[in-house]
């Protein structure tokens, strides 16, 4: 079984990709892909208009086609524990 520096419901901060600098909590841990699906807290107001959406192609599901709304996931290398010491930091 793998082993991971993470864990479901860490604090996390997100070191590269389209999700750079964004705390999140982690959701789910996915160990045959190495990916974690993300909870972000706070996201900035130019990635909350995109975040978590697809783009869909007409379905018996889905008739219209159109965006539909997904968990972020990103690879575990790409995220960093919050030290308990740089929350309170943050805090004060």
């Amino acid at each position: 079984m793998k082993t991971y520096h993470v864990k479901k419901g860490d604090k996390v901060i997100v070191n590269a990709g389209k999700w750079k600098g964004e705390e999140a909590t982690i959701a789910v841990v996915l160990t045959a892909k190495d990916r974690v699906v993300l909870e972000l807290a706070n996201v900035t107001a130019k990635k909350r208009e995109n975040f978590g959406k697809k783009t869909v192609k007409k379905s018996s599901a889905n008739p219209n086609g159109g965006l539909i709304e997904r968990s972020v996931s990103v690879h575990v290398s790409n995220v960093n524990p919050v030290k308990e010491e740089q929350k309170a930091k943050d805090l004060t």
